[in-house]
């Protein structure tokens, strides 16, 4: 499959270097003009010239993938793809030539794009004395943890400081932080009926208690939130700062994605999760029962293995629930979520709830030619009482698919031959024999014969280029 050239990309870190072409054509040995052709896509760049450039621009491999340029191209799509803005349609050469040339300008009009939805469906309660309406809480926390590619240093040295004079293996690691809290803190925890909540926390009787229906990984979890809201605020309150957010609403749920992160750092230290999972080849289950964690933690933790220098393979995380909301997403691999609409249903996230308790494997070709190999599982809570269904999730990860042989669920399969075209969503897909699609593609006429009922359920022209 044809995969996408990275010209956008070494143009914006240039730039971002403040380089001029001239500037860094001089170290690669290469001419002014061969790195022009190179910044639009006429040139292909060879192994030798791509490791160059990755000293020549102080990045890993791992930049050099184009993945923030292909993030942004989409959401663009996505937004003047929007019929309520009533624009006629854009060529796809013109938008990936906005999100070349002007990122900057493409990222306001997606944030414009994002108040606007806010103001149209009226948050209630986001706006300040002015009636400014403002960014979505949670939409601000998620484009923070996506703008740190989901990895924060500072907070894997605090848990590594606090994971050494622990000094304890995994499978004792709970009883470890037990203790910690107890003498070091004062804090007793207690499981038990607690009604209404999973953990609550008595500053006053420096008392924890934990819902008895949690099971032993996530009490783990919990005791280890506790300890790093205690030991590692200062250096969690320092990542945080700098990002100012815009009200305390955001700034709460930052604070704790941080302090979950932190926990789950302290649970799966660095380096020796990394070298589990290449030598499980990234088998979540088997990862999860060597370190004491649930399922979705053990997924959520190899998405953020991004250290420079020691870095693991690039996955996205994604957990939805059976109604097709999205309430966590990360994507180190590039993967160009939709962010205002739904998904594409060929896609495994969604088959996955068919299947409870199962894990499903999927490679998924993006009409663009990029590839990803997939899998998914559902995730069950605890029931809040009888009668009341447990909330199950999905949660989803996936790699390129040039990343597959290091990971186990692509063992046996046939790579090109297993690929399920998906798209981002219906209305941005041009795929025109899908047969799950759910509506027509915007940019397209639709093709009306009530002679000819077609296997799919919408027939379309071809988009004008």
């Amino acid at each position: 499959m044809a995969r996408p050239l990275i010209g956008r990309t070494v143009r914006r870190l240039r730039l971002e270097r403040g380089l001029t072409q001239q500037a860094l054509a001089a170290r690669l040995g290469i001419s002014a003009s061969y790195l022009n052709l190179i910044e639009h896509d006429q040139r292909a760049v060879t192994a030798a010239l791509l490791i160059k450039l990755t000293e020549a621009l102080g990045v890993d491999l791992a930049a050099l993938s184009g993945s923030a340029e292909r993030q942004l191209e989409a959401g663009l799509r996505e937004v003047l793809s929007d019929p309520l803005l009533g624009v006629e349609a854009v060529p796809e050469a013109e938008v990936a030539a906005a999100a070349a040339s002007a990122p900057n300008l493409a990222r306001a009009v997606l944030a414009l794009y994002r108040a606007w939805r806010v103001a149209r469906e009226d948050a209630s309660g986001i706006a300040l004395p002015s009636g400014r309406r403002l960014l979505l809480p949670t939409e601000e926390a998620r484009d923070f943890f996506h703008e740190h590619a989901n990895h924060f240093p500072a907070l894997e040295a605090a848990a590594e400081a606090i994971g050494r004079e622990l000094g304890a293996a995994p499978a004792e690691l709970n009883h470890a932080v037990a203790e910690r809290l107890r003498r070091r803190h004062g804090l007793t925890v207690a499981v038990g009926p607690l009604e209404g909540a999973l953990r609550r926390y008595d500053p006053a009787a420096r008392h924890l208690a934990l819902a008895e229906t949690l099971p032993r990984e996530s009490r783990g979890f919990h005791m280890a939130f506790q300890l790093m809201l205690l030991e590692a605020r200062e250096a969690v309150e320092a990542v945080l700062a700098p990002a100012a957010p815009s009200t305390p609403e955001a700034a709460a749920l930052i604070r704790i994605g941080l302090l979950n992160y932190a926990a789950a750092a302290l649970l799966m230290p660095y380096g020796a999760y990394l070298a589990a999972a290449r030598a499980l080849r990234h088998d979540v289950e088997a990862l999860a029962a060597r370190f004491g964690v649930s399922f979705e933690q053990a997924c959520h933790r190899l998405s953020t293995l991004q250290r420079e220098g020691a870095r693991g393979v690039p996955f996205f995380f994604l957990r939805v629930d059976p109604a097709g909301n999205v309430d966590k997403r990360f994507s180190a691999a590039g993967f160009p979520f939709a962010r205002f609409g739904g998904s594409c249903p060929k896609w495994i996230v969604h088959q996955a709830f068919a299947t409870p308790g199962t894990l499903r494997v999927q490679v998924a070709a993006l009409p663009d030619g990029a590839a990803f190999l997939c899998f998914a599982r559902t995730v069950h809570g605890p029931a809040p009482r009888w009668g009341e269904p447990a909330p199950v999730h999905v949660v989803a990860m996936g790699c390129d698919v040039a990343r597959a042989g290091e990971v186990v669920y692509a063992d046996g399969l046939d790579l090109a031959r297993a690929a399920v075209g998906i798209g981002l969503s219906c209305r941005l897909c041009d795929r025109p024999d899908c047969r799950s699609r759910a509506f027509p593609p915007l940019e397209h006429r639709l093709a009306l014969d009530p002679a000819v009922e077609g296997a799919a359920p919408w027939r379309f022209e071809a988009r004008r280029r």
